[in-house]
C-alpha cells in the first residue's frame, strides 16, 4: 500500500525486492522439481484433462508445469504487494498479463477473471467517497457525529462507535481520507485553547490517541458488511464460484455483531495506553472550531442533498437488493448520479479514485482464478491440511483459529484484499475437504474477518497508510505518527482483536446464527465437477 511517505532502510530498495520477487518466481516456476503429490492431485481430480481440453497443455507434465508457474506467481505477488517493489496497480496488472503470456488459461477466460461484480463494486465505493469529499459533505458528517458532544470521553465514545459502524458500510479509506483532517482540526482547536497566547503547546499523546482511535475503529468495522472492503467481496466471490453465494444481509449476521463489541474493546485498550499520557482533557474547543467551519458553509447545498440521498440509496440497495441488483450495480450509481444531477464533474471524481488500488483488486481476482483452475489451490489446501493435522488443527475450530491467525498476520504485511485473494482459493477447498457442517462458509469467513485486523504495520491497510500520511500538525505540517508507533500501539490490539474473533465470533456467533443446510454438499459437488 502507498504510505504517502518515504520508505527507509532495506524496504526502500525497490530494485532489490523486484529482483528477489522475480528470482523466487523463476526458482519455483522453472528450477525446482515438480512435487509428485501435485501431479497426483492434478491427475486424480481431472485438472490435467481439463488443461488438455482447453488446449493449453498436451500431457500431465505440461499441465503440472503450468501449475508450477502459477505457484511461482503467488510469492512474487506477496513480495511485490508487501514492499511495493512495483506500484500495487501494476502488480495487479501483472496477473492477467502473465496468464496471457504463459498460457495459464484460455484467452477468453482471462479477461473475465479480471472483471465482474466485485471490481464494479469497488470502483463505485471509491467514487462514493470521492463525491462525499468533493461536495464538502464530510464536514457535515463530522458535526452530526461529534458536534453535539462535549468534554473528552463522550466524544471519544461516539467517535469509536460511529466510525466502526460507518466504516462497516463504507470504504474505510474513503472515511479515513476526510476524517483524519477533521480529527487534526479538533486536536488543534483543543490544544490551542489551552496554550498561552501566541504559542501553541502541542500534546503528542492526544494527537496519537485521536488518530489511532479513528484508524483502529475503521479497521474494526471491516468484518461488518461486504461493502466495508474488497476482502469481503472477494471471499463472497469464492463462495459464489462454489455454488454457495452469501447475501449482503447474510454476511452481516456473522460479521456485524463483532463491530460494536470491537468498539468497546478499542475504548478500553486506548484508555489503558493513553489515559495517563494525555495533557489536554477537553475536546470541546476543538469541536466548536469544526462547527464554526460548518456554519460558514451555510445551509446544506443542493449538491450535498443529492450526495446524501445517493449515499443512503446505495446502502439501501446493498442491503435489500440481494441477487437482483448485486453489489456492483448499486455501487456504480455513485459514478452516474453526480453527473446526471450535475453536482460533481466526472473528471473530479476520476481524479480522486485510486485506480492503483482498483487494478490491484482486479489482479487479485485473476490470481485467485489461476490458483483455483490450475489445481494449485487444491494442492496447497491438501498440504496445509496435512501440516495442521500434525498438531490437531485440521478441522472445525482448530482450523478456523489456525487459518484466521495466518490471515491476520499476513494482512499486516500486505493488502487485505490481496491476502484474501491469495488465501481464499486455498481455504475454501480446505474447508470442503474437512466435511464439517457449515463449510466452507465458516473457514472462508474466518479468513476474511481476520483480514480486517491490520493494526500493527503501516502497509497493513489503506486506513493505516492514510492515517500515517494525513496525520500532520496543522501549524508545522509535521507528521504525528512514526512507523514504529503502529507496532508499539497496534500489535497488542491485534492480539485482542484476534481473541475477540476466536471467542465471540467462533464460539458464540457461529453456533447462534448457524449455517444453511446443504452448503457443504453443494460446494462438494462443485469442487468435484471443477476437476472434470
Amino acid at each position: 500500500m502507498d504510505t504517502h511517505g518515504e520508505k527507509t532502510g532495506i524496504f526502500a530498495k525497490k530494485e532489490l525486492w523486484l529482483g528477489i520477487g522475480v528470482g523466487v518466481f523463476i526458482l519455483i516456476a522453472f528450477v525446482l522439481p515438480t512435487p509428485q503429490s501435485l501431479i497426483e492431485i492434478m491427475e486424480k481430480y481431472g485438472y490435467v484433462q481439463k488443461m488438455i481440453d482447453w488446449e493449453i497443455a498436451h500431457n500431465a507434465k505440461e499441465a503440472s508445469d503450468k501449475t508450477m508457474i502459477v505457484l511461482g506467481i503467488v510469492p512474487m505477488a506477496v513480495i511485490f504487494f508487501a514492499v511495493e517493489a512495483l506500484p500495487i496497480g501494476v502488480t495487479g496488472l501483472l496477473m492477467p498479463l502473465m496468464a496471457y503470456f504463459f498460457g495459464l488459461l484460455p484467452f477468453n477466460m482471462i479477461g473475465k477473471t479480471f472483471s465482474g461484480d466485485a471490481p464494479m463494486f469497488m470502483l463505485g465505493v471509491f467514487a462514493l467517497g470521492a463525491t462525499v469529499v468533493e461536495v464538502g459533505f464530510h464536514k457535515r458528517l463530522a458535526v452530526w457525529l461529534l458536534g453535539w458532544t462535549k468534554g473528552f470521553w463522550v466524544p471519544m465514545i461516539v467517535l469509536c462507535f460511529s466510525m466502526s459502524i460507518v466504516g462497516s458500510f463504507m470504504s474505510a479509506p474513503a472515511m479515513c481520507s476526510f476524517m483524519v483532517p477533521v480529527m487534526m482540526a479538533v486536536y488543534y482547536g483543543s490544544v490551542k485553547a489551552t496554550s498561552p497566547k501566541g504559542k501553541v503547546v502541542h500534546d503528542p499523546a492526544l494527537a496519537k490517541y485521536l488518530l489511532f482511535s479513528l484508524c483502529f475503529a475503521l479497521n474494526m468495522g471491516g468484518p461488518g458488511t461486504p461493502s466495508a472492503g474488497g476482502r469481503n467481496v472477494i471471499m463472497m466471490g469464492f463462495f459464489t464460484e462454489y455454488g454457495i453465494p452469501i447475501s449482503y444481509s447474510g454476511w452481516m449476521k456473522y460479521g456485524w455483531p463483532l463491530v460494536p463489541i470491537g468498539s468497546v474493546l478499542l475504548l478500553l485498550y486506548m484508555a489503558t495506553f493513553f489515559s495517563k499520557k494525555i495533557k489536554t482533557r477537553d475536546l470541546t474547543p476543538g469541536l466548536e472550531y469544526i462547527k464554526e467551519e460548518t456554519r460558514k458553509m451555510g445551509k446544506m447545498s443542493y449538491a450535498e442533498y443529492v450526495t446524501a440521498g445517493s449515499l443512503f440509496l446505495i446502502v439501501f440497495l446493498w442491503i435489500f437488493g440481494g441477487e437482483a441488483t448485486g453489489l456492483g450495480g448499486p455501487a456504480l450509481l455513485a459514478l452516474v448520479i453526480p453527473i446526471l444531477f450535475k453536482t460533481v464533474k466526472f473528471e473530479k471524481i476520476l481524479s480522486r479514485i485510486s485506480f492503483n488500488a482498483w487494478f490491484m483488486y482486479c489482479g487479485a481476482l485473476t490470481l485467485g482464478a489461476l490458483l483455483k483452475e490450475s489445481g494449485g489451490a487444491l494442492w496447497l489446501a491438501t498440504t496445509f491440511l496435512d501440516g495442521l493435522s500434525q498438531i490437531g488443527m485440521d478441522k472445525g475450530y482448530g482450523l478456523w483459529v489456525g487459518m484466521s491467525a495466518f490471515s491476520g498476520l499476513v494482512t499486516n504485511f500486505m493488502s487485505d484484499a490481496a491476502t484474501v485473494a491469495l488465501i481464499g482459493p486455498i481455504v475454501v477447498p480446505m474447508g470442503i475437504m474437512t466435511q464439517v457442517a457449515g463449510e466452507p462458509w465458516a473457514i472462508g469467513m474466518a479468513v476474511a474477518l481476520a483480514s480486517s485486523y491490520a493494526h500493527f504495520l503501516i502497509v497493513g491497510s489503506p486506513a493505516n497508510a492514510l492515517t500515517f500520511a494525513l496525520g500532520v500538525y496543522p501549524d508545522t505540517n509535521k507528521r504525528v505518527l512514526e512507523a514504529i508507533d503502529f507496532v508499539k500501539y497496534g500489535f497488542g490490539f491485534f492480539v485482542l482483536s484476534m481473541l475477540l474473533l476466536w471467542i465471540v465470533g467462533f464460539l458464540v456467533i457461529y453456533p447462534i446464527v448457524g449455517f444453511p443446510e446443504g452448503i457443504l454438499e453443494q460446494a462438494t459437488q462443485v469442487l468435484q465437477s471443477t476437476a472434470k
